[in-house]
């Protein structure tokens, strides 16, 4: 079995390609990322807990940095395997990172909505 870069392009809808399609993969990477701080230390500030045991070693230990260097470590692990996948699914890196990430900002906004 052998890849053939140009058939991913008919996976995609309408004229999207793939790297439009990555492009947009990493603005949500960034949105996610913020909005996953953000949402995190609001929920810490309102009395609740960091539910990843890493996540919170790295916030109880050394704070918004700790937490922004866990983020920028994931990103780097996601850029450095990215030239090892052929080019039509290089999106697949910036979807591993923004899918985790935007299913937590939905778990803090209701968690925090519970407790405000």
């Amino acid at each position: 079995m052998s890849f053939d870069g140009a058939h991913a392009r008919r996976w995609l809808p309408g004229r999207v390609t793939p790297v439009a399609l990555e492009r947009a993969l990493w603005i949500l990477v960034g949105v996610s990322l913020v909005a996953d701080i953000v949402t995190t230390f609001v929920g810490l500030h309102l009395g609740l807990a960091e539910s990843n045991p890493i996540a919170r070693n790295a916030i109880y230990s050394h704070g918004l940095v700790g937490m922004i260097a866990l983020k920028a470590l994931a990103i780097g692990v996601g850029l450095a395997c990215r030239p090892i996948l052929p080019r039509a699914y290089r999106a697949i890196v910036p979807a591993g990172l923004a899918l985790p990430w935007t299913i937590a900002v939905f778990v803090n906004v209701y968690m925090i909505s519970s407790v405000a």
